[in-house]
């Protein structure tokens, strides 16, 4: 086990063992001869260890629920903090129901493949509920050919069609390049002049850039992640999970 670990969990073992009984080595008496050195209290726990290695498990279980507590707290923290940005940015796109009583905020990436495997799911959650409010956060991570794609999708939401591009973007398989991207788009309905222009503005590449610092205060590392209400979820989902999401999410309003 690592050095600094082994250290923390001999001296908490020790701390623990020492004050409640003088017989921590192997369960063999020791004599009460008063403060121990360094030395022998790494000697008498690494004893009980060795007979008694089940404390070794119990003790990282109990550091990585404490860790994972943290985290949670720590992201619950976050989503309350940025709600404004993650809910009512006016740079994100918003589809849906825009009128919708719960607010679904995705983070995804054009060439994700759990993105792609997720979006009919999502897809029929939204569509059966019919009172949820999508915004979409651009979260190019996959490479070059994902921050074209995010700026297509954004510069399209200039002329009104993010939906339909968005939509033929993530339904689109195979390699991604600038060449097929600004096809698929003009394909989509989108005027391809404009969008090439559209893509190179200062606009466009903030919202990127917001995107991509909410994510990282988020904690959110890989696409796609999903915030509905107070709850955040990493990774692809099916459509029961959203529907109880979308549940919990009207829950705590009530």
């Amino acid at each position: 086990m690592p050095r600094t670990f082994a250290a923390a969990l001999y001296a908490t073992v020790a701390l623990a063992g020492l004050s409640a009984s003088p017989t921590l080595a192997a369960d063999k008496p020791v004599a009460d001869k008063g403060p121990y050195d360094k030395a022998q209290v790494e000697q008498i726990v690494h004893d009980y260890l060795l007979a008694h290695p089940e404390v070794i498990a119990e003790a990282v279980q109990a550091l990585q629920d404490k860790s994972e507590a943290e985290e949670a707290k720590a992201a619950a923290d976050a989503l309350v903090k940025h709600k404004d940005e993650l809910f009512a940015s006016k740079a994100s796109p918003v589809g849906g129901n825009v009128k919708g009583d719960v607010t679904l905020v995705e983070f995804f990436d054009y060439q994700c493949g759990y993105c792609k495997h997720t979006q009919p799911e999502l897809d029929a959650a939204v569509k059966k509920d019919g009172k949820v409010r999508i915004v979409y956060k651009e979260f190019p991570i996959l490479g070059p050919a994902s921050v074209i794609a995010a700026k297509a999708a954004l510069a399209a939401n200039m002329q009104g069609k993010y939906d339909v591009v968005h939509a033929a973007l993530m339904a689109a398989t195979g390699k991604l390049d600038k060449d097929r991207i600004l096809s698929i788009a003009k394909d989509a309905g989108a005027d391809a002049d404009r969008l090439a222009k559209d893509m190179e503005s200062p606009a466009v590449q903030k919202e990127i850039d917001a995107n991509l610092a909410l994510a990282d205060t988020l904690n959110i590392h890989g696409t796609p992640g999903f915030v509905v209400g107070n709850t955040l979820v990493p990774g692809a989902i099916g459509a029961d999970a959203f529907k109880d999401l979308f549940a919990k999410a009207r829950a705590a309003k009530s």
